[in-house]
């Protein structure tokens, strides 16, 4: 160790690197996120959940047209 000049370390550098939007990286964490233990009976849960209320909102629609369909017969019949 030198007397004169002792060392001294240096301070670190500025290292900036911006940080960019990259929208396939974003897209590729999203489904590894969603791919998580137990995913897919969750997705399949909820599929079923969304068909079987389709299915009630169609026999809701197709009770609706049945009795629009008899009061129109039954109007026509009495007028």
């Amino acid at each position: 160790m030198s007397v004169l000049f002792p060392k001294v370390p240096k301070p670190r550098g500025w290292d900036y690197r911006p940080i960019y939007y990259d929208k396939e990286k974003e897209a590729r964490k999203e489904k590894l996120a969603r791919l998580h233990r137990g995913s897919f009976r969750e997705t399949h849960e909820l599929n079923t959940y969304k068909r079987k209320e389709q299915k009630q909102r169609k026999s809701k629609l197709l009770l609706w047209v049945a009795l629009l369909f008899m009061l129109l017969v039954v109007f026509y019949y009495f007028l």
